[in-house]
C-alpha cells in the first residue's frame, strides 16, 4: 500500500519534508498559537493587575524544578530512541523510549501531588485569577503529556511491528513523535519560569 501513497518516506521536492513531518510542523504551529494566546493573556492580566502574587509564594518551586529536570531527561531519551533506530539498535530504542514514557509518568505523578496539595489547602481555580491561569495552563500541558504517553506507548508496543516491515517509515514515525514530545517539553520550559519564578 505504501507505494500508492507518495512521500511517506521520501521528502517532497518543494519542502524537503516527508508528509508526516510536514503534518506535525503544521500541527505544532497551531499549538504554538494556542499556548501563545494563553501566555499573552497571562502577561496582559499580570501587567494590568494592581496586586499579583509571586508564583513562589503559592506554588511548589522544588517540585516544579524536579519536573523540569524530568522533562529535560525525557527529551534526551527521546532523541536517543530515534538515534538508536538510525543505528539499527532496536533494543536500545525500546530502552530509551521506555525511559521517555517513564519520565512522562513521573511528571504526571509529581503534578498530581502538586495539585492535591493545592486542593488540600483550599486553593482552587476559582480562588484567584492567578490560580485560574495556573490550573488552565498546567492542566492543558498535562493533557499534552498524556497524549505523548499514548503515542509513545503505541510506538513502544504494537506500533513497533512496523520496524520489521518498513523500518525507514518507523524511524520517521519516531522522529515525528519526538518533535511533538520536544514541543511539550519546550512549553514546560516556558511555563516553569513564568508561573513559578517570576
Amino acid at each position: 500500500m505504501s507505494e500508492f501513497i507518495p512521500y511517506i518516506v521520501e521528502e517532497r521536492e518543494e519542502t524537503g519534508l516527508y508528509n508526516a513531518k510536514m503534518g506535525i510542523w503544521l500541527f505544532l504551529a497551531s499549538e504554538v498559537m494556542l499556548f501563545g494566546g494563553l501566555f499573552s493573556s497571562y502577561v496582559m492580566m499580570r501587567v494590568g493587575a494592581l496586586h499579583w502574587p509571586h508564583g513562589s509564594s503559592i506554588l511548589n518551586v522544588p517540585l516544579a524544578t524536579l519536573n523540569t529536570l524530568v522533562l529535560i531527561v525525557s527529551s534526551v531519551t527521546m532523541v536517543l530512541a530515534w538515534a538508536s533506530l538510525r543505528l539499527n539498535d532496536f533494543k536500545k530504542f525500546r530502552l530509551n523510549l521506555g525511559l521517555t514514557i517513564l519520565c512522562a509518568f513521573i511528571f504526571l505523578i509529581v503534578k498530581y501531588f502538586e495539585y492535591t496539595a493545592k486542593f488540600h489547602h483550599h486553593l482552587f481555580p476559582k480562588t484567584s485569577t492567578f490560580l485560574a491561569i495556573y490550573f488552565t495552563m498546567t492542566g492543558l500541558h498535562a493533557i499534552h503529556v498524556i497524549g505523548g504517553i499514548i503515542v509513545n506507548a503505541y510506538n513502544f508496543g504494537p506500533g513497533s511491528k512496523m520496524w520489521k516491515t518498513q523500518p525507514h517509515r518507523f524511524i520517521n514515525r519516531i522522529e515525528v513523535s519526538g518533535l511533538y514530545w520536544h514541543f511539550v517539553d519546550l512549553v514546560w520550559i516556558f511555563l516553569f519560569p513564568v508561573l513559578y519564578l517570576l
